[in-house]
């Protein structure tokens, strides 16, 4: 019986420092080498994922922002997408409306690029945007009109809860909608997908072309719930979400303890 393994970076995979340990490193590097399927679903896009996971030789595909993209590793080819439709216009304008002026991600002439507007960015999108210095994708851009350009499939919002829970409130039952703090600066964030986009559909997917009967999946926020209500056991970390120990098979070691990698070590089969 073939297993997927599937993780999520930031908070389970990564320690709080975004980096791996050379011992999860090693360990998924062997087990790889031995047959184990293994990839990763992250909010991460794959320039900063790859980065962040630097050592690691997963050749598989991977799963990225959230479920909106599943790409090769290898030679970065888009293996599956979606994209938001027409409508994503009126959600442009309610926004900037009330002064909510977001981090696009969109395809530009075939060209992946995340858009703002510098004057319009509030101190936790400068604080996201700096993080992400010397990137190919960085767009910056003088209007609103602009920031809206190409193919978009991902909408980041960083501002203060008050201007940005109703907008969840009102966008979660009609796009994907995903509204939490960030595990490493504490702002706000609430980010838009198209509804087709989460890591669930995406993993339903990879499992397929792979050909694989069962499902194990590792996570720690409340972006991760719906890939746990797919599998077939999902572990959540020591340092998970509280909703989402709820769910879990089992609360394993943290995400500073490499409980990943020991529960691989100690769990997997091919």
């Amino acid at each position: 019986m073939c297993n997927l393994y599937v993780s999520d970076l930031d908070g389970t995979l990564l320690r709080s420092d975004e980096t791996l340990s050379q011992f999860t490193i090693d360990t998924i590097n062997e087990l790889t080498s031995k047959g184990m399927l293994f990839s990763y679903a992250t909010a991460r896009s794959l320039v900063t994922a790859k980065k962040v996971t630097k050592g690691l030789n997963t050749h598989f595909p991977l799963i990225v922002y959230n479920g909106a993209f599943i790409m090769d590793n290898v030679t970065e080819e888009i293996l599956a997408a979606h994209y938001f439709e027409r409508d994503i216009s009126n959600v442009f304008a309610e926004l900037f409306a009330n002064d909510i002026y977001p981090i696009v991600y969109a395809y530009r002439d075939g060209t992946e690029k995340f858009s703002f507007i510098p004057e319009k960015c509030t101190a936790g999108m400068d604080k996201f945007i700096q993080s992400r210095s010397g990137d190919r994708r960085t767009n910056p851009v003088n209007t609103p009109d602009e920031l809206t350009e190409g193919n978009p499939f991902y909408i980041t919002c960083i501002d203060i809860p008050e201007k940005l829970e109703p907008f969840y409130k009102k966008y979660k039952d009609q796009y994907h909608a995903v509204y939490q703090r960030d595990i490493y600066t504490g702002d706000q964030w609430l980010e838009i997908m198209p509804r087709e986009a989460s890591k669930s559909r995406a993993i339903q997917e990879l499992k397929e072309m792979l050909k694989c009967e069962r499902l194990i999946t590792f996570g720690d926020g409340k972006n991760d719930m719906d890939m746990f209500e797919l599998s077939d056991e999902a572990y959540a970390v020591e340092n998970a979400d509280e909703e989402l120990k709820v769910i879990a098979t089992k609360i394993i070691a943290s995400n500073n303890e490499d409980g990943v990698a020991r529960w691989l070590k100690e769990n997997s089969v091919k």
